[in-house]
């Protein structure tokens, strides 16, 4: 169990408004639930191949279509054992990976979401606690949870898993390029196939982020077991105009009133900031938990007192984001201009396509809040 996040003393002003406080609860970090937490939000449960819309300016969305599909009839095909194989109790034969490389907002996981409901078949078993042939989770996520169950309890859960399908894969540092190289290394021989997403090139992965050329015999052996697949376009959010303003008081104050304060959360920036740096990446599920709207008030630039930590505090903040965003929660910010939100010299280093998702979300998501208040 995560530590409670809001100790007296602190001299963190509160926001106490009613509803969920977030800042008093226990994320469950308990095994079991990290796993089966493992699969589409809110946002993406109506995603299918069929209701993907390539466009037709880029070739390679569509046919990054057809190849996911063709590897799913493949992946579901039922497996006919030889006699050979029963005499001899041959192991599954080694998998084999796709790897979506592409800029955010083309598609990569509509696609990615799409394999998992193709696996599914029907759709979701009615129970969610039962054992389901395919997990989705992001990146870091994944690596959080690695980290919570210990590799060999990771290696036994996920190899039982037909698919597991990634999302936003990158290497950010030496630790999680060992963990992930011996982990899916593990999954795959014994037979669970990967699909991941990411936007970066398989051959560039840690690249402005750590000393990767000290490690290019880690990652070749880790991207070998992708085909990789380019899957080229624009952001389809900024196909229309999105401002880059949060929402100003006079519009929050009327989104609040029309949210049930019984699934209602909000919190101040600095709050937030220091939540975000006390709860476990792999508990941000279980801190959300219930919460249909997340209401952020006086958001400022991401920065932290210690100069140490200041970007381990904006990096939090985009993956708090990106799992709000697959929840579907809805959402309502005040504060700094998007433009402002990030340092500029965060935009320019290894963690720039990161930053640049996580600012086209939150501008899709205030859009969608603006809307709203109009209906």
């Amino acid at each position: 169990m995560a530590p409670a996040v809001h100790p007296k003393g602190s001299g963190i002003v509160t926001v106490s408004p009613p509803g969920i406080d977030l800042l008093i609860r226990q994320p469950n970090l308990e095994p079991h639930r990290l796993l089966t937490s493992l699969r589409p939000g809110r946002r993406f449960e109506q995603v299918r191949f069929s209701n993907y819309m390539p466009n037709p300016a880029f070739p390679s969305q569509a046919q990054g279509r057809q190849r996911l599909e063709q590897f799913i009839q493949h992946l579901n095909r039922p497996e006919v054992p030889s006699l050979l194989s029963r005499l001899f109790r041959r192991a599954k034969p080694e998998s084999r990976g796709l790897y979506l490389d592409g800029g955010f907002g083309v598609g990569k996981t509509h696609l990615l979401v799409s394999a998992y409901f193709a696996v599914l078949g029907d759709g979701e078993p009615a129970h969610p606690e039962l054992p389901q042939p395919v997990k989705l989770a992001g990146f870091q996520e994944l690596m959080s949870i690695i980290g919570v169950l210990g590799m060999p309890r990771a290696i036994q859960a996920f190899a039982e898993v037909k698919l597991l399908c990634i999302d936003e894969f990158e290497l950010d540092d030496p630790g999680n390029t060992h963990l992930a190289n011996t982990f899916l290394g593990e999954i795959m021989t014994r037979g669970t196939h990967v699909l991941a997403t990411s936007n970066t090139p398989p051959g560039a992965l840690g690249e402005g982020r750590f000393n990767a050329a000290r490690f290019q015999e880690q990652i070749r052996a880790l991207t070998t077991h992708f085909d990789a697949l380019r899957i080229d376009g624009t952001d389809f959010r900024q196909q229309g105009y999105l401002s880059r303003d949060l929402l100003s008081p006079r519009e929050y104050q009327p989104w609040v009133t029309r949210q049930d304060p019984n699934t209602l959360a909000q919190l101040g920036s600095e709050e937030l900031q220091h939540l975000l740096l006390a709860v476990h990446p792999a508990a941000l599920s279980s801190l959300l938990e219930g919460v249909e709207a997340l209401g952020v008030v006086n958001l400022t630039p991401m920065t932290h007192p210690k100069k140490a930590l200041r970007e381990n505090t904006a990096i939090r903040f985009v993956h708090f984001i990106d799992r709000v965003y697959e929840l579907g929660l809805r959402v309502g910010l005040t504060g700094v201009s998007l433009d402002d939100l990030f340092h500029e010299s965060y935009r320019e280093r290894g963690y720039a396509k990161k930053y640049a998702r996580c600012l086209s979300r939150l501008a899709e998501m205030t859009s969608e809040t603006r809307q709203s208040l109009h209906t």
